[in-house]
């Protein structure tokens, strides 16, 4: 809270934080003051811009370090840009390793995955490592994972303990594509679809003041949303989840929504939220009945809309079918109006921006 020059109290916003105290401090405070909406979007503005400015200094440090140096910067930084920056780094070695296949070095993925087991060897001695200490006669290894967590007294061990575990989850996954791409007799190129099929992420530094990155994957290309996600984990990722992904994010490129289908309890509502986790967006899940009329469904669509974020609709077929085919309409102008790049359109007989 601070006074100004008339002696009027007012509250200033310096950061944010997650459910396990994980805290992120704005570039400049932001003053609470005036209309909620207003002050609430200066919010929204300096998150994005703060995890912005947090991404273009932890891939500073990725970029120039050796793997060999990363436990100190996988504790300093953020756990959602943790893993943003590995993907990063990730699409950048094997891209990399396969510029080098082209020209005859058939042992480049070979060596890449040799290097990313050794890695996920170190992150799983750290995890294990949290909150013990060495005897003097523990190996070299366990006194290097102790000597990276010496300094555990500033970050919580729960939070240290997530932050490792989603990391090791895409990790593991970043290991299976360089193995599966090892044993693909058609990947021998960045153009292989095996490769291409892959989400990737890229880094442009010229694009913005911090840089902005983006995901890639076919033909598509998506700038992250820098939305913050916090440290709820993330989802393990099998070829059924690549295949997902695929689709869903062919269906964002032509400005279509997606549908997966599937048994109760398959994943199919974690897949839909653990890409939005990818792509740093804010999915909100809707759970769906015969209750819902038009109405209700057509200010959901208009909050989406204005927000720019995820609707995820579980049970959707529950809803009446003399609802859907209104809808249906509602849903089509929103998409329209998204082919079209409009900043605003009339919806419901209102103007929405």
């Amino acid at each position: 809270k601070n006074n100004n020059s008339n002696n009027t109290q007012y509250w200033q916003a310096l950061g944010y934080k997650d459910a396990i105290n994980e805290q992120v401090q704005f570039i400049q405070p932001v003053v609470i003051k005036g209309a909620v909406e207003s002050w609430l979007a200066r919010i929204e503005q300096s998150m994005r811009l703060s995890l912005q400015k947090q991404l273009h200094v932890s891939l500073s440090v990725i970029m120039s370090n050796p793997k060999k140096k990363r436990e100190q910067w996988v504790r300093a930084t953020i756990g959602q840009l943790l893993i943003l920056c590995g993907q990063i780094s990730w699409t950048t070695e094997c891209h990399t390793a396969l510029v080098e296949y082209s020209k005859g070095n058939k042992s480049a993925l070979k060596k890449l995955k040799k290097q990313w087991k050794k890695y996920l060897d170190r992150l799983s001695l750290m995890i294990r490592n949290i909150g013990q200490k060495s005897s003097s006669s523990s190996s070299a290894a366990a006194a290097a994972a102790e000597n990276a967590l010496s300094d555990e007294s500033v970050i919580h061990p729960k939070l240290l303990r997530n932050k490792l575990q989603a990391l090791i989850t895409i990790e593991v996954h970043a290991r299976d594509v360089i193995e599966r791409m090892m044993k693909s007799t058609s990947c021998t190129s960045i153009d292989a679809f095996e490769w291409t099929s892959q989400l990737r992420f890229e880094y442009d530094r010229e694009a913005h003041e911090y840089g902005v990155a983006y995901a890639l994957q076919t033909n598509t290309r998506f700038a992250y949303e820098y939305e913050y996600q916090g440290n709820n984990g993330r989802l393990v990722v099998t070829p059924l989840t690549d295949r997902c992904y695929l689709t869903l994010t062919t269906a964002l490129n032509l400005h279509l929504g997606g549908s997966p289908q599937g048994p109760a309890g398959t994943g199919k509502t974690e897949t839909v939220k653990d890409l939005g986790k990818a792509l740093g967006k804010y999915v909100v899940v809707f759970n769906c009945s015969d209750k819902l009329d038009q109405v209700t469904l057509g200010n959901w669509f208009a909050g989406l809309a204005q927000s720019g974020a995820w609707g995820c609709f579980d049970e959707f077929n529950r809803i009446l079918i003399e609802v859907l085919s209104v809808v249906t309409q509602q849903i089509q102008c929103i998409l329209t109006a998204v082919s079209a790049r409009c900043t605003n359109f009339q919806f419901e007989g209102r103007q929405i921006a």
